[in-house]
């Protein structure tokens, strides 16, 4: 079959096989794209590549530089080399993303956040869920440590647990959510409990709530965490009966323990839930039991899932900057693989959102 005269590679090499000797054909293999370096990206633009290397790793340079670095890296197809990169640093390149229970969904939320700011960051996020078991978290801490992951993003089920302070003693740890009592090097992403707890009561009180249900998922053993702890104390400066409900962070756990709450003859007129996924199991609870929300009983959440806006009616919540608390928590692990392990703190503050599923007690509904 003659070769196709339109197609010039099928030409090119015809002509090829012409050129050799009778009996013998030459193969044509074209060659393969020069890799972009990191020296091609630092001339592009205009800069060492020093500060380059730092630009894409986030470090020491302000963040308008690190974004024309990353968009000219982007335009040129340059990747870092994990394994070049790994045998340099003797790092690689992995970070392990350790969740209480990725049933919740604000959790579930903040992992993806965290597994693509990583990867911005050219680093690669391992998500490990604990699934409500202390046990297993002490094991998943083990197994990453022995995988050799350069640092540990946790939102610890069990902060006072002993393994934390082993973990640190060898690996990068940034903590979401609770400080690490064992393991002061450990930097953290903290939640201004105190506000969001004294906004979320006296929001219930306001409306002349006085009995309360605090749902929240810490384990009974743990019981002086910070925001269970604060729920009882300024619910006692509000003059409120708070009753604490132990459950899993998750919408079917809350609601088992929802039912057997309501069920009470002076059963709570207002419900706060420490995430919104035990905020819903609250809803089916109430559905069970018959009772209307808000009219029967009042919801507050307590982190503000895209969910809360679709439920019926609509959850107040309390929200909190997801994009700067995964911002920060990245920020906080690549200093620490980097420079080593310094205690740093960033703190957030919530705001109130009120929606439909609270009102004031024996209030009458129009319509």
């Amino acid at each position: 079959m003659p070769p196709d005269s339109d197609n010039p590679c099928a030409s090119g090499l015809h002509k090829t096989a012409h050129a050799a000797s009778p009996g013998r054909t030459l193969l044509v293999v074209p060659q393969r794209r020069r890799r972009t370096t990191i020296n091609d990206v630092a001339a592009a633009s205009g800069l060492s590549a020093a500060t380059v290397s730092y630009a894409l790793r986030g470090l020491q340079v302000p963040a308008e530089t690190q974004a024309r670095v990353r968009e000219v890296a982007r335009q040129l197809d340059y990747e870092v080399n994990p394994i070049a990169r790994a045998l340099a640093s003797g790092r690689t390149g992995t970070v392990g993303v350790l969740f209480g229970s990725l049933e919740d969904l604000w959790q579930q939320a903040l992992a993806v956040g965290l597994s693509r700011a990583l990867l911005d960051r050219n680093r690669y996020a391992i998500i490990a869920d604990v699934g409500g078991d202390p046990e297993r978290e002490g094991r998943l801490v083990r197994q990453l440590h022995d995988q050799q992951v350069d640092g540990i993003i946790a939102s610890p089920l069990d902060p006072e647990a002993d393994y934390w302070a082993d973990l640190t003693a060898s690996t990068a740890v940034v903590t979401i959510g609770d400080a690490l009592p064992l393991a002061p090097d450990a930097g953290c992403v903290l939640f201004d409990n105190r506000r969001g707890v004294a906004m979320a009561l006296g929001h219930l009180a306001e409306l002349g709530h006085r009995r309360v249900a605090v749902f929240t998922p810490s384990l009974p053993r743990t019981p002086e965490r910070p925001a269970d702890l604060l729920a009882t104390q300024v619910g006692a400066e509000l003059g409120l009966q708070v009753t604490l409900v132990h459950s899993a962070a998750s919408a079917t756990s809350a609601a088992a323990a929802a039912e057997v709450v309501l069920a009470a003859e002076d059963r709570p007129t207002a419900a706060f839930a420490m995430s919104d996924s035990m905020a819903y199991g609250v809803y089916l609870a109430a559905h069970r039991r018959e009772l209307r929300i808000p009219e029967d009983l009042s919801v507050l959440g307590y982190d503000d899932h895209l969910t809360s806006q679709l439920v019926a009616p609509a959850l107040t919540t309390l929200s909190w900057d997801e994009p700067g608390i995964v911002s920060a928590g990245v920020a906080l692990m690549v200093s620490a693989i980097e420079i080593g392990n310094r205690r740093r703190r960033e703190t957030f503050v919530p705001q109130l959102r009120k929606r439909a599923s609270t009102q004031a007690v024996g209030r009458a509904v129009a319509g």
